[in-house]
Order: structure tokens, then C-alpha cells, then sequence
């Protein structure tokens, strides 16, 4: 990897898109340079609503981001979700070409494109084939065969597809935008690469992305992916019920959620004097929020256990039986690890340790330098992973598992090969 590599993510989500730049080391750290975070526009449950609304939006968070690292955005590594997201596993066959029997990385390419070859329907397009071990004349659990000696070489491997058209959607706005896509990533698959860590994923690991719109879930086993699946439910869902319950606006709601969810103070009790009422220690002052409801006292039992509650048993229900369905289950002990926007709801961890029975976290990015301090949180799962994942993608290039086009130097690409272009077109008669 090379020394002071820039890499940008982004992460176009539903309810904001978030731009980081980052220079990574030869140590593979994070050094972040600029931040940026939008509120979403034409964006619905992870997939464009209206093109040109997610163009303004996302160019909106590029130029923050780029003031404030002081670089020119040419390329970048986006996030893709939505409930289109689809997972598979595949299993590719090839006999070693090597008249020695030495496995080499065109043998290694081979296998992958061999377990790469599922039927799938022309509306699909595969995003993702992530190996998850190797198996070398039978013998099983082999991470990298490289140098090994064998006549049989096999792959298990983990097919993340999307839906062709979100896929061209995206492509055209971040193109309008004036910017290269070096690859899309899933963003359950992102979030995992940034939060977990390698015992976990040994272990066995559950990882649970509770965006706004949508929960992405990422099951990892013996260290590799073996379950991707995106749920049409998130945390707008509890905002809705607590706008609802309360009959406030949506704006109020999500102020009030945020004011729940911090740590709780010590209640002050008031004295009785002159039969003059005494605040319950059940009850949450909201003056502070100026609602334009007005509403000012409100009992915490009621939101949290009578609104908030039922809505996290229903999503960690949804998680357990599309859990159960994977057949991976039973092979979790490292429990689950949740992030994400929806990670900083109140009684998120206790509501999922009732309802999944296996013990939980909540993950957040680590080991970052520079302006670390607004992306140490849970919302930033997802665009750090992209950093990482950009972060290998010049080793991916010349390796078998590249599974993003290869980049040519000459070429010029994104807003100056833009611009180059058109000064040559004006040429042209």
C-alpha cells in the first residue's frame, strides 16, 4: 500500500450522506483530513428517489468535506444498501495449472471466477465475492494457497448481489457529481470491516447496522462473511411511533429520541411545601429541547417501555428469525454487535439481549488519528469501513480477489479528466 494514500468514502444513507477523506499509512491507519454530514435528500430507504435532489445533496457533503481537508475529490469508494441487497454462497472448482502443482494467483483468480459463475437474473449485479476459506487436494480451512502444492484447488466463497438499476442510479449521480467510483461497497459489509474485531469474527459474530430506514446484517463465521441481509425497518420507524404517541411532529420527535437516549441525571426531588406539587422522578423535563409543542413534562416509563420498547423487540425478532433462516445461528458465540445511528437508542442493548439471548455491544470505529473526534460514534460505522476497504483496493487490483475494474495512471478521471475531455471536445468540429 502506498505511503499517505488519500482515500474518500461515502456514505449515502436515508436520513444523511457523510463524506470522509482520510490519508492511510503504511501501518493501515486512518489519518482523517475532512468530514463532512448531510441531511439526505431524495433518498428512500437506501435507494434514490429522485436523481436530482441526491445530486445536490451528495455534492452538497463532497465540497464540505473537501474545504475542510483541503483536497480535490477525483474518486471514491460509496456505500450501497437497501432491502434489494441479496447474499449467497458459491463453491468454484479448478485444477491447478502448474505442471509443478504450485498454486499460483492466476489459479487463485480462476477458482473465484469458477465460484463467481451462479445463474442470476439480468436485473442483478454482483457487488461482492468475498472468500471465505480455501480447500487444496481436500485438505479444508486454508485462508491463503498461495505457494501451496496441489493438484484440486477449491473455494468456498460469500456473493453479495444488488439490483442492476439502484446500482446505474447511483453511478449516474455520483457521475453528475463529476466523480470516479473506484467501488460500491455494501454497507452492512463496510460497517463490519470498521467494528469488529478479528477475534470476533473468529469466534463467530453477528453484526447488526440499525440505519434509519433500513438494518443491514452482516454474520460472520471462522473469520469470514457468510451471511449478508438488509431488513426494510430502522430507527425512523421508532421516531415515527414516539411522533404518533405523542402527536408531535417528526423534527420533534427525533429531538426528543436523541434527548432520551443521553446517559440519565440524577432526578431532583422537590420538596412538598404548601401542597405544591412534587416532580415525579419518573418524569423527563423537555424545556430544554423548546418543542413548539410546548410540551414540557413527560414520563419516561411511558416512552421508553410503552412506545420505544415493542419497536426494538419487533426489529431484534426480525433479526433473530432472519438469523434462524441463514442456518448460522448456532455458530455466533462472540453474540452481536450493534451500530449505526439506531445504536444510540435507549434500552437498544438490554431490549436485544431479552430477545436474542447472546451477549451484545455496541460497536463503534476505532484507532483513527486526526480529526477523529465527530466520527468516533456509531453513525460512522459504515463510512470508515469504506475508508478500509478503499484502503486495500491497491493491493486488490493485482490480486485474485480484485473484484473492482483496474485503474489506469494515463487515464485522466473524474473532475480535471472532465474537464480535459471537454476542452479536447471543443476542438472537435
Amino acid at each position: 500500500m502506498p505511503d499517505n494514500k488519500v482515500i474518500v468514502g461515502i456514505d449515502i444513507g436515508t436520513s444523511k450522506i457523510v463524506t470522509v477523506i482520510a490519508k492511510v499509512s503504511e501501518e493501515g491507519t486512518l489519518n482523517i483530513l475532512g468530514v463532512s454530514e448531510v441531511h439526505s435528500l431524495g433518498i428512500k430507504k437506501g435507494q434514490i428517489v429522485d436523481i436530482e435532489e441526491a445530486v445536490s445533496a451528495i455534492n452538497n457533503s463532497l465540497e464540505a468535506a473537501e474545504r475542510m481537508a483541503g483536497y480535490s475529490v477525483s474518486h471514491l469508494v460509496a456505500s450501497i444498501g437497501g432491502s434489494h441487497i441479496e447474499s449467497q454462497n458459491s463453491r468454484g472448482v479448478v485444477a491447478v495449472s502448474a505442471p509443478q502443482g504450485e498454486i499460483t494467483e492466476n489459479d487463485l483468480t480462476r477458482v473465484i471466477d469458477a465460484a463467481r459463475a451462479v445463474s442470476f437474473p439480468s436485473s442483478r449485479e454482483i457487488i461482492h465475492v468475498l472468500p471465505r476459506n480455501y480447500s487444496v487436494d481436500g485438505q479444508e480451512g486454508i485462508k491463503d494457497p498461495i505457494g501451496m502444492t496441489g493438484v484440486r484447488l477449491e473455494v468456498d466463497t460469500h456473493i453479495i448481489s444488488a439490483n442492476a438499476t439502484s446500482i446505474r442510479n447511483l453511478e449516474k449521480a455520483l457521475s453528475q457529481v463529476g466523480v470516479d467510483v473506484d467501488a460500491f461497497v455494501f454497507s452492512g459489509y463496510a460497517s463490519s470491516l470498521s467494528v469488529l474485531s478479528d477475534t470476533e469474527k473468529e469466534l463467530g459474530v453477528v453484526l447488526v447496522d440499525i440505519g434509519s430506514g433500513t438494518t443491514d446484517i452482516s454474520v460472520y463465521v471462522d473469520g469470514s462473511v457468510t451471511h449478508s441481509s438488509v431488513l426494510p425497518i430502522g430507527a425512523r420507524h421508532i421516531t415515527n411511533d414516539l411522533a404518533i404517541g405523542l402527536r408531535i411532529s417528526l423534527e420533534s420527535a427525533e429531538k426528543l429520541k436523541l434527548f432520551l437516549s443521553q446517559p440519565v441525571k440524577p432526578p431532583s426531588y422537590l420538596e412538598e411545601e404548601d401542597g405544591k406539587r412534587v416532580r415525579s422522578s419518573d418524569e423527563v423535563d423537555l424545556s430544554s429541547l423548546h418543542l413548539p409543542e410546548d410540551i414540557k413534562l413527560v414520563s419516561r416509563k411511558t416512552l421508553v417501555e410503552g412506545i420505544i420498547r415493542p419497536r426494538l423487540n419487533e426489529i431484534f425478532a426480525m433479526v433473530g428469525q432472519e438469523l434462524k433462516k441463514s442456518g448460522w445461528g448456532g455458530q455466533t458465540p462472540a453474540g452481536l454487535v450493534i451500530t449505526g445511528g439506531g445504536a444510540k437508542t435507549v434500552g437498544i442493548s438490554d431490549a436485544a439481549k431479552r430477545a436474542m439471548a447472546m451477549p451484545v455491544r455496541i460497536g463503534q470505529p476505532h484507532d483513527l488519528k486526526g480529526i477523529k473526534d465527530e466520527i468516533e460514534d456509531p453513525t460512522a460505522a459504515t463510512v470508515i469501513g469504506l475508508l478500509f476497504y478503499g484502503a486495500t483496493l491497491g493491493i486488490e487490483r493485482s490480486m485474485p480477489f480484485g473484484l473492482s475494474l483496474p485503474t489506469f495512471k494515463f487515464l485522466p478521471t473524474g473532475k480535471i479528466g472532465k474537464k480535459v475531455l471537454d476542452f479536447i471536445k471543443s476542438f472537435i468540429p
